[in-house]
């Protein structure tokens, strides 16, 4: 199937954290709390996506405040930190949304996030991600994670829907 085609039929965008939402740093203060930088390219693509009508979700093995303080911000309700078996979480998200593969798509950049790149319809990778990750991906970001790679990714979703041009008519006012 021709990566457009794939790109047309997602209803739901699902997302690793650290190396896709971020550049994979994990910071600590001097009281030991996480913080997180977030692109806020990325924040509007997804925003874009969602008063679109796609879903966003994220699936993650960390579980931070910072995290969780974003989803708030962008108004993401599906959130699965914390996660072990990242396709135990697809398969529950396809359960409760009736969703099937074809319809859900997934970005991420490590060995972790294979087996889910394996299971949905379209397997996206940042362009910083760990080989073997490219290597299996439907799509290669040309940004790093962190660094508007998941902002590419909405936009590409967006045009091949045909509502990138309403964005931009409505943008200019």
């Amino acid at each position: 199937m021709k990566l457009q085609e794939r790109l047309k039929r997602i209803q739901l965008l699902l997302l690793d954290v650290d190396g896709v939402l971020t550049d994979g740093s994990i910071v600590y203060d001097d009281r030991g709390m996480e913080t997180k930088a977030f692109n806020a390219k990325d924040g509007l693509g997804m925003r874009l996506l969602m008063d679109s009508g796609i879903d966003i979700g994220l699936i993650t093995g960390r579980s931070s405040n910072a995290l969780k303080h974003r989803c708030r911000n962008l108004g993401i309700h599906l959130l699965m930190d914390g996660v072990k078996d990242k396709a135990a979480a697809l398969e529950q998200i396809k359960s409760d949304s009736g969703l099937t593969e074809d319809q859900i798509a997934f970005v991420g950049d490590d060995l972790p996030d294979m087996a889910i790149m394996a299971r949905v319809g379209m397997g996206i990778a940042v362009a910083d991600a760990q080989p073997a990750v490219r290597d299996m991906a439907h799509m290669v970001t040309g940004q790093p994670g962190g660094k508007g790679a998941v902002r590419e990714v909405c936009e590409a979703i967006l045009v091949s829907k045909g509502l990138w041009d309403d964005i931009l008519k409505k943008m200019a006012g």
